[in-house]
């Protein structure tokens, strides 16, 4: 008992060290904006009449989005399925071309949705737009309106909102971390007390605040432990934004011995600085579905291989929103989104500032996206089960990792943090946040009612 208040205070302290405000306030002075490119076939050959049917189909979203404060509160009764069931007429409608039939079905979804009403019509209400702009397509002039992007700034705050109240991306990161630090642990004798983690997609930065806590509360003023981190990064301005983030949060900590390292993403693995004896740890925490195809995936997987780490940390999204099938991946698109939008009433009452930015920013902003890609579109990501996730690790040379008990423990005591108005479930349970232990206990996953929403794995090298 007294070991899970220990560890239910140190993880409440590294979730304030994560949420400091020292640490965001950087990235909310980015400058870079946000461009759609615009693309091919815009009206439909029936003419005039399917033009008339447009013009409507917009009078009705910009009447929905002018009376978006005034329809706020639960739909009715029966009105969700019906919903629900509308939309999904009209993505077969999309599917199959059938233009006037899918304008009179936006239109009349446009007259019952709303962006601040319950879950289920924001959702809808997202959804509705990613199917207008595909209808639409890219040589419409109204498709870049409808799919509109949030400047930079807008996105990082939109992240750094669900990140804090949400235990979603969370999860992620505390759990790759355990394993890391596990890793670590057991080369204690032999590692000359430095770990190296390189992380293939460092984004903001915001998973190592936590790892950097928790060395710090190993080492000693006369054993210090070392910390290298090579992240790679879409940008050289958010590289540099990164690292001076995490270095200035490191100087608080004068037992640790903090280094960054920023490539480009797509820089050779041969640019990396390796010390003899040192824990190598790889941190592939939402970036093998940014791969897009099988070749891609394979190719990092072996790169990694070459590397010989100590462990290797998988976390990705569920699902099987495959490019090739655009039914398919709206049917698993909307199972997954609607579960993450009903989740937020866990997180945040209807009317927050906070929430309308997360649905808007982040979960609106890939909602469009998704609903946009081409079969050949090499930006869309790919997004599969835990069990094909697996098949390609072991297939690369990993074999999985058991999870250790700390790991769901640690996972539970999230939950239980991050967790206000729906009361928390676990395995076997209905409703609310869940922690899953899978695979033998070498997967945890976290999950919204009976939703798996994302997995953690952690891989050794064996051949």
């Amino acid at each position: 008992m007294e070991d899970n208040e220990d560890q239910e205070e140190l993880l409440n302290l590294s979730l304030a060290i994560v949420s400091d405000s020292s640490y965001e306030d950087g990235e909310r002075k980015k400058k870079r904006r946000v461009v759609f490119e615009p693309l091919d076939s815009s009206y439909s050959s029936e003419g005039s009449c399917d033009e008339g049917k447009i013009f409507r189909l917009l009078q009705m979203r910009e009447q929905m989005l002018k009376l978006e404060h005034k329809r706020k509160g639960v739909v009715e009764d029966g009105k969700g399925l019906h919903l629900i069931h509308l939309l999904l007429i009209t993505a077969t409608s999309v599917d199959e071309n059938n233009v006037g039939s899918a304008l009179e079905n936006l239109t009349e979804l446009y007259q019952s949705v709303s962006l601040t009403g319950d879950s289920v019509q924001r959702v809808v209400a997202y959804f509705a737009d990613g199917l207008a702009a595909r209808l639409l397509t890219r040589k419409s002039p109204f498709y870049d309106m409808i799919m509109k992007g949030p400047t930079t700034d807008e996105e990082f705050l939109s992240f750094t909102d669900l990140y804090r109240v949400s235990p979603y991306y969370q999860f992620a990161h505390f759990t790759a971390n355990q394993a890391i630090l596990e890793a670590f642990e057991k080369e204690e004798e032999n590692n000359n007390n430095a770990l190296h983690v390189i992380d293939f997609d460092v984004s903001y930065g915001f998973q190592w605040p936590s790892l950097i806590q928790s060395l710090s509360e190993k080492a000693t003023s006369g054993n210090r432990i070392s910390l290298r981190i090579t992240g790679f990064g879409r940008s050289l301005e958010e590289l540099q934004e990164t690292e001076s983030r995490l270095v200035s949060f490191a100087k608080g900590f004068r037992n640790l011995v903090f280094e960054f390292q920023g490539l480009h993403r797509g820089s050779k693995l041969i640019n990396l600085r390796k010390k003899k004896n040192e824990t190598v740890a790889v941190n592939l925490v939402f970036h093998l579905n940014t791969l897009n195809d099988s070749f891609k995936i394979s190719e990092a997987l072996k790169s990694v291989h070459s590397l010989n780490p100590s462990v290797v940390v998988l976390v990705e999204q569920e699902g099987s929103r495959s490019p090739r099938s655009f039914l398919s991946r709206f049917m698993e698109s909307l199972h997954y989104f609607a579960a993450m939008f009903d989740s937020l009433d866990d997180c945040l009452p209807l009317d927050s500032s906070e929430r309308l930015s997360i649905e808007k920013n982040h979960l609106g902003k890939e909602i469009k996206s998704m609903l946009n890609y081409d079969k050949e579109d090499v930006n869309c990501p790919r997004y599969d089960k835990m069990e094909t996730w697996k098949g390609r690790m072991e297939s690369h040379g990993f074999a999985g990792v058991k999870l250790s008990s700390k790991s769901l423990i640690q996972a539970k005591l999230l939950l239980k943090i991050r967790t206000h108005h729906c009361p928390l479930q676990f395995d076997g349970e209905s409703g609310g946040f869940k922690a899953f232990e899978r695979d033998d206990g070498r997967a945890i996953s976290l999950g919204w009612q009976d939703r798996y929403l994302i997995t953690a794995s952690a891989w050794r090298c064996v051949r």
